[in-house]
């Protein structure tokens, strides 16, 4: 009788046991169904903001590679319609547009590379007296004092 009475109590304990893990085992349940949601859905997202990103820095690349090409196109019909510094200036853009890493966007000097060619751009733009912008690009706020 004795061992009936300690089987029926295990039993009585594995059912009370199991029914403290229950909330165990949903919210281990719960948090692997989203875990794994979240990798999906994740990676999703990731891929969306870098073509949107991907696009815009290509557009932007685009924009200044054709700015280039004219302005190249201008010099060796009139060489004298340039002064030596914006011929200088020019082929310096020419050079960071070549150098930027477009196969490895993973790459530190993206940003650097991307800083210096919109400030090279604004630098001959200045220099050439033509109002010319990119579009894309947002424009530096106006300082008021």
């Amino acid at each position: 009788m004795e061992s009936w009475s300690r089987s029926q109590s295990n039993s009585i304990e594995d059912i009370f046991e199991s029914s403290l893990n229950l909330e165990d085992t949903h919210f281990k349940e719960g948090y692997d169904e989203g875990y794994s949601h979240g990798l999906v859905s994740g990676k999703e997202e990731a891929r969306q903001v870098g073509l949107k990103t991907g696009f815009e820095v290509g557009e932007e690349l685009g924009f200044y590679r054709g700015c280039v090409d004219v302005w190249n196109s201008a010099v060796r019909i009139d060489p004298t319609g340039f002064s030596a510094r914006a011929q200088k200036s020019i082929k310096q853009m020419e050079e960071l547009i070549e150098k930027y890493p477009l196969l490895n966007p993973e790459d530190e000097s993206v940003q650097e590379i991307m800083d210096s060619l919109r400030l090279k751009f604004r630098v001959i733009r200045a220099g050439l007296g033509v109002k010319l912008e990119y579009d894309g690009y947002p424009k530096p706020k106006e300082i008021e004092f």
